[in-house]
C-alpha cells in the first residue's frame, strides 16, 4: 500500500492513495461471504479443448439440481460462453439489484441458478478480446456481484488449458475441487496430464476424472463402437490415484440437444448414455456428499448439554 498525507492527496484521497487497496479488500471481503454460503464448488476442467467440458458441467448442474440440491453454474469461459445457449436461455441478466446491491443470476428453475458473460452482452456474436487483468476481475466480480444465496454446488465451467480462468477460480475459491474431462485417444490424455499437474501445483484437490466421448452409441441399435478408443480415462485416474468417475459415449442426440438448448444427458431419456452420466453423478454425490450426519460423542451421564438434560429425549425442548 503507498503512503499517504493528507499534504500530498488532500480531498483527493477518495479516489487517490489507497481507494485501489480498499476496493479489493471490500470485494475480497465480499467474495468470502458469498463463498461461505456455498458448501462444494466444482471447477470442470481440462488440458484439451473440445472434450466436451460445457457439455459435462450443464448436465451435471442440472442432474443435481434435479435430484434436489440448490445448484449454482458460473461459466468462466470468458471467450466461449456457451452455457446459457445449451440451457436455452435467451435472456440477459437485467433484473432489479438486492438490497445489497447485489446483481440476480439468470433462474433456470428454483434450483439452479446460472451466470455467463454472454447473458451481459448487448450482442452475443461480439468477441470478448480481453487480457488476463480483465478477465481476473471479471470472475472476482462474478462471486462477489452475484447473488448466488445458500448453494449445496457451484458448478464452474472453464476453457481448456491452465491459463488465466482456472487460475483465477483456484486463488480466489481455496475450496474448490477440480473434476476432469479427458477423452481416450494418447493426444487428449497427455494435455490432461498437464491440468492434473496444474491441480497439484495450486493445491487443488481433484474430484476425479470422467471419461467422455467413450465410445459411439449407434443411433441405429443403440450399441456402442469404439472410434474414439476406450480405458484411457481409468488409466490415467490410475497413474495419478485419483478418482475415476466414469465413461459417457457419445451420442449424436446429445450433439442435438445442446443446439436446441435441451441437455440430453440429464434429461431422464433411455439410453446408454444417459444411464452413463445418472452412474458418474452417483459418483459425483458420492465424492462431494452434502449433510453428512455429524458423528455424535458420549456424554457421561448427568453432563448432556441437551436440552433435555439426563432424562429422555423431548423434540419440543431441544433438537437432538
Amino acid at each position: 500500500m503507498s503512503n499517504c498525507s493528507s499534504e500530498t492527496c488532500g480531498t483527493k484521497k477518495a479516489s487517490g492513495c489507497g481507494s485501489a487497496d480498499a476496493a479489493v479488500a471490500q470485494q475480497n471481503t465480499a467474495i468470502a461471504a458469498s463463498l461461505d454460503r456455498i458448501k462444494n464448488k466444482i471447477l470442470v476442467m481440462s488440458g484439451k479443448g473440445g472434450v466436451g467440458k460445457s457439455t459435462v458441467s450443464v448436465n451435471l448442474a442440472l442432474g443435481l439440481a434435479q435430484k434436489g440440491y440448490k445448484v449454482g453454474l458460473m461459466d468462466v469461459d470468458l471467450h466461449g460462453p456457451d452455457i446459457v445457449r445449451m440451457l436455452g436461455m435467451p435472456g440477459r441478466m437485467d433484473g432489479e439489484l438486492t438490497k445489497d446491491g447485489k446483481m440476480p443470476p439468470l433462474q433456470y428453475n428454483d434450483k439452479l441458478k446460472v451466470i455467463s458473460l454472454e447473458s451481459m452482452m448487448e450482442n452475443r456474436d461480439d468477441p470478448v478480446i480481453w487480457r488476463g487483468p480483465l478477465k481476473n476481475q471479471a470472475i472476482r466480480q462474478f462471486i462477489a456481484d452475484v447473488n448466488w444465496g445458500d448453494l449445496d454446488y457451484l458448478v464452474i465451467d472453464a476453457p481448456p488449458g491452465t491459463g488465466d480462468e482456472p487460475m483465477t477460480v483456484a486463488h480466489t475459491i481455496k475450496d474448490a475441487k477440480a473434476l476432469v474431462v479427458t477423452t481416450p485417444q494418447n493426444i487428449a490424455l497427455a494435455d490432461v496430464r498437464k491440468s492434473i499437474n496444474f491441480c497439484k501445483h495450486v493445491s487443488m484437490k481433484i474430484v476425479g476424472i470422467v471419461e467422455n466421448m467413450s465410445g459411439f452409441i449407434c443411433p441405429h441399435c443403440d450399441k456402442p463402437v469404439d472410434i474414439f478408443k476406450t480405458g484411457g480415462g481409468e488409466q490415467l485416474a490410475t497413474e495419478f490415484s485419483v478418482p475415476f468417475l466414469g465413461r459417457i459415449p457419445l451420442d449424436a442426440r446429445v450433439v442435438i440437444a445442446g443446439d436446441d438448448g435441451k441437455p440430453y444427458l440429464s434429461s431422464g431419456a433411455t439410453s446408454p448414455a444417459v444411464q452413463a452420466f445418472e452412474e458418474f453423478l452417483a459418483k459425483v454425490e458420492k465424492e462431494l456428499p452434502i449433510n453428512v450426519a455429524a458423528t455424535s460423542i458420549p456424554m457421561a451421564k448427568g453432563a448432556s448439554s441437551c436440552g433435555c438434560g439426563s432424562g429422555p429425549c423431548n423434540p419440543n425442548t431441544c433438537d437432538c
